[in-house]
């Protein structure tokens, strides 16, 4: 049932506006990890060679699995979590990851493995929810996560996105903060691009 539910909060306006800012700026050898239901892949341009789409979900593989056909490029799909990544060193151009480092159990251990497949002048483009900069909002996101972890399926409210990225070895290029539409303590938003330092 949650992966139904994900897929279903995740198809709003103000998402969709985000990844078509963000999503088309991929391109060449693509690794998007949390594919989830393929809400990215009609904002993939045709300068995508290959899409590898990681995610430990089999019913959201399955809803991304129906909408592949058609698509200018092949979609390579992996079902599995992001902390290991089966590909090789220095093979990837464009790392996507969009509303997903909320939910993956070790974050850290994956951006670590992001690092070690994106090439050295690759990037990952990235639109993440978390941590908020206000004390009242930040104080209750800390305060509400461990039950809204275990009600939304691992989803975490509090992860500092910045900081996640420089501690596995990326360099932030780009970086936007923002509070989108809706409850402040899920819409506090990083949105950007990291290369490896």
């Amino acid at each position: 049932m949650i992966p139904r539910v994900i897929d279903l909060v995740m198809r709003n306006k103000e998402a969709a506006r985000r990844r078509a800012e963000v999503v088309p700026a991929a391109s060449g050898r693509v690794l998007e990890i949390g594919i989830g239901s393929g809400l990215n892949l009609p904002f993939y341009s045709r300068g995508v060679q290959r899409l590898f789409g990681v995610d430990p979900s089999a019913d959201l593989l399955n809803m991304t699995r129906r909408k592949i056909e058609g698509l200018p490029f092949p979609v390579e799909l992996l079902h599995q979590s992001a902390e290991e990544l089966p590909l090789d060193d220095r093979s990837i151009d464009t790392a996507v990851a969009t509303w997903v480092l909320c939910s993956i159990p070790d974050p850290l251990r994956a951006l670590q493995e992001i690092r070690r497949v994106l090439k050295p002048d690759g990037r990952m483009l990235f639109i993440e929810h978390g941590l908020a900069p206000d004390d009242r909002v930040r104080t209750w996101q800390q305060r509400l996560n461990p039950v809204w972890r275990r009600l939304s399926g691992g989803c975490n409210m509090n992860r500092q996105t910045d900081d996640l990225l420089r501690r596995a070895g990326f360099q932030i290029a780009e970086l936007e903060n923002f509070y989108l539409e809706g409850i402040p303590l899920l819409t506090y938003t990083y949105e950007g691009i990291a290369h490896p330092a």
